[in-house]
């Protein structure tokens, strides 16, 4: 699989609610969440060795951690795409 020309590999989109979520966020820990995913699970040949799988009701997506943030993601291996589908605290992102 090769690389675009921008170093991307996947491609991180963000669904409505995540937007929403991640624009009620103070701006330092939006740019940490962009910049990790854009840095590092972008540019990831296998996004899935910086997560861990999720199980019970949220089985079959994903989970990143940055500082007391969670980011719930879909990986979509056919669309070469990681959709991001919630972003909260630590608290209360799995209710």
């Amino acid at each position: 699989m090769g690389q675009s020309p921008s170093g991307s590999v996947w491609k991180v989109s963000f669904s409505p609610a995540a937007e929403r979520a991640l624009g009620k966020l103070d701006k330092t820990a939006q740019g940490e969440i962009i910049q990790y995913l854009s840095k590092r699970i972008a540019t990831s040949e296998n996004p899935r060795r910086f997560g861990k799988a999720l199980t019970h009701g949220l089985a079959g997506l994903w989970r990143y951690r940055v500082r007391d943030y969670r980011i719930i993601c879909r990986i979509e291996d056919d669309k070469i795409r990681v959709l991001v589908l919630g972003i909260g605290h630590r608290k209360g992102i799995y209710r």
